[in-house]
């Protein structure tokens, strides 16, 4: 405890005259250089003139002195603890609030993390629907330009009379499909192309899906030592396909 804390509390004694011997000579030596406990003198000094035009200064007992003290620094500690009450509460609140600040800004930058998130998704779909695209469009056209370009013609049969296709084939560069006034695809089924050749079992070229108007156009890419074909087939078969046809034939063309 410094200095000002252990003579602080003798201002009130020494406004009344009420130190004696050593304690007031070390007081008054504080005073010359303590502008808090100058103050609190001269604040004390309207009581010491209202005690002094009364009665005469009287020394105090050292029990009075000693109570006196006792409720001057209990005070002291009284007023202490309320400001640490007061100071807690207030940093309480302070921290409080920032806490609400912090939680805001992070909802709000998981927020920000989600929409970034979804974007990026939404654009690697998209890019990889564009990849997709470009690699059929340059498929097509690796076949529609090879020099060992085949064209078959495939007609609509009783199961879907309005249907049409056309296969453009190149063994060094792969198959075009494109078909229209194709039916809708029942659940659970899917078209199924077919290359038949001079061997007994028919090659499967792959999956059809056409679209809502029952257009499709769909490349695929075929084994350089697929045998020539004789005619292409497209019938109905179990969703995922099959070895060998099932179904309904649908497109039927006679190769050239």
């Amino acid at each position: 405890m410094g200095v000002h804390s252990e003579l602080a509390d003798l201002a009130s004694l020494y406004a009344l005259g009420a130190l004696q011997g050593s304690e007031k000579v070390s007081f008054e030596a504080h005073l010359a250089v303590c502008v808090t406990c100058a103050a609190e003198v001269r604040a004390f000094a309207p009581v010491a003139a209202a005690l002094a035009s009364t009665a005469a200064v009287a020394t105090p007992s050292p029990e009075v002195r000693r109570a006196l003290l006792s409720r001057i620094h209990g005070r002291r500690q009284m007023q202490t603890s309320w400001l640490a009450i007061a100071a807690s509460a207030v940093l309480a609140v302070a921290f409080a609030g920032y806490a609400a600040l912090l939680r805001g800004r992070v909802t709000a930058l998981e927020g920000r993390l989600q929409d970034a998130t979804l974007q990026a998704d939404a654009s690697r779909r998209q890019m990889a629907e564009l990849r997709r695209v470009a690699f059929d469009a340059q498929s097509t056209v690796a076949v529609l330009a090879a020099p060992d370009l085949a064209r078959v013609d495939l007609a609509g049969q009783p199961a879907a009379p309005a249907a049409q296709a056309r296969v453009f084939w190149s063994r060094s560069s792969g198959l075009v499909f494109t078909a229209s006034n194709l039916p809708a695809v029942p659940a659970g089924r899917t078209y199924q192309l077919w290359v038949l050749t001079s061997q007994p079992a028919p090659i499967s070229a792959g999956l059809l899906k056409p679209d809502a108007g029952g257009r499709v156009t769909t490349v695929f890419a075929t084994p350089s030592d697929l045998p020539k074909p004789v005619a292409m087939a497209v019938t109905l078969e179990p969703e995922g396909g099959v070895l060998s046809p099932t179904g309904d034939k649908y497109l039927v063309g006679l190769a050239n």
